[in-house]
């Protein structure tokens, strides 16, 4: 079947966090993790079927919707989470407030390898602990871990638990499971728990292969947990819907607790057909977005190579959103941003928000047809070029 990610679809006055946060029309927004395409035709007809019906009380969560969920991990990642293991919520960031609560104590540390997603910190410090930030290494246009670092920053006794992005946020890497056994085994040695986000996993790009953290080992199971959600590669994010996978069953008890303390626990009658029917039936759709994605990408790091060679975009492994070195425009990221809004009309993300090691670079949104991409390219250029 052909997918038209081409056609544009108005999306200004219809409240969207994306479009009418800034809503004065000549805005081009690519800042937040939200697509500009319609979700897969399965998942439109599902809901489509619910709304018919009239109806919209409580819902029970039936095991079609768990079949559904460990049925797509076993095709699409070669990993068999057990049903059990499963709690759903109504979002990765619930998720991870209720599993910070659980497993931590005020004072505690959390490690994070920066830059990365910026809610995480927000997370970190609203359940009282404190960020351990171990930063990426970036050299030759590509970040890598640095191992030693990551081993003394585990080593404080402080540190109690790791997230792990995982694709990574806003680097755009795909953690190889050679990466992913280090990291594994540095937090073993130092016993620290492993929250892995695995929110943008099925965002792989063309040679790139995603490695659920839990897969690589029972061990590794045991000691993390795992936080998935269609919602960035279906475009569900306003149904609300995640899931916690967690395989010990004392730490599920624990996290369960906490998901009933803050009252997240319990997701509508539209996620779980939203879920259901991409994890069932959205698989031809998501290949070809991702074919549409990767296109966007090539599209964006040609321009820029030719129009902006001093501004190079960063590979993009996985995700939709392209990391853009700005480090040659000789000012904050914060004063970047603000002068492609006001010079370029274009909304994109400070790199800075991601923690220190993103100062200089600004995050882009390419999950849009390609006549906004260019659109968006060339307001960069603009305001880039104008002073």
């Amino acid at each position: 079947m052909n997918y038209d990610f081409d056609e544009p679809i108005p999306r200004r006055g219809t409240h969207s966090l994306k479009w009418d946060e800034k809503p004065a029309d000549d805005i081009l927004p690519m800042w937040v993790a939200d697509m500009d395409f319609r979700t897969a035709p399965a998942v439109v007809e599902a809901l489509r079927r619910r709304v018919e019906h009239g109806i919209f009380g409580y819902a029970k969560v039936p095991e079609s919707y768990y079949a559904a969920i460990t049925g797509w991990f076993a095709r699409r990642h070669g990993w068999a989470p057990a049903r059990e293991w499963i709690r759903p919520v109504t979002g990765v960031i619930p998720a991870l407030s209720a599993i910070l609560r659980a497993l931590t104590r005020p004072g505690d540390k959390v490690l994070m390898q920066t830059p990365v997603y910026n809610h995480f910190f927000i997370s970190v410090a609203n359940s009282g602990c404190a960020a351990a930030e171990c930063e990426l290494t970036c050299r030759d246009n590509t970040y890598t871990i640095d191992f030693d670092a990551l081993e003394r920053t585990a080593a404080d006794p402080a540190v109690k638990l790791m997230i792990l992005c995982n694709p990574h946020n806003p680097a755009g890497r795909v953690w190889t499971p050679e990466e992913l056994r280090r990291i594994g085994e540095i937090c073993l040695r130092n016993d620290v728990f492993v929250v892995a986000d695995e929110i943008h996993c099925e965002l792989i790009m063309p040679g790139f292969r995603h490695t659920p953290f839990a897969s690589l080992s029972d061990e590794f199971a045991r000691r993390s947990v795992t936080c998935t959600s269609p919602s960035k590669a279906f475009n569900l994010a306003g149904l609300q819907v995640a899931n916690i996978f967690a395989a010990d069953a004392a730490i599920r008890e624990r996290i369960g607790q906490a998901l009933a303390l803050n009252e997240t626990g319990e997701i509508s009658p539209f996620a779980i057909e939203a879920l259901t029917a991409a994890y069932d039936e959205g698989a031809e759709w998501l290949d070809a977005l991702n074919a549409y994605l990767y296109e966007n990408y090539l599209f964006l790091r040609d321009f820029l190579a030719r129009e902006l060679p001093q501004y190079p975009v960063l590979p993009l492994e996985g995700t939709y959103l392209a990391w853009i070195d700005c480090r040659a425009a000789g000012m904050t990221s914060e004063a970047l941003a603000a002068r492609l809004l006001a010079d370029g009309r274009l909304f994109v993300n400070p790199g800075s928000i991601y923690g220190a090691a993103g100062e200089g670079f600004i995050r882009l949104n390419i999950a849009c047809p390609r006549t906004l991409l260019a659109d968006g390219l060339e307001r960069l250029k603009k305001a880039l070029t104008l002073r």
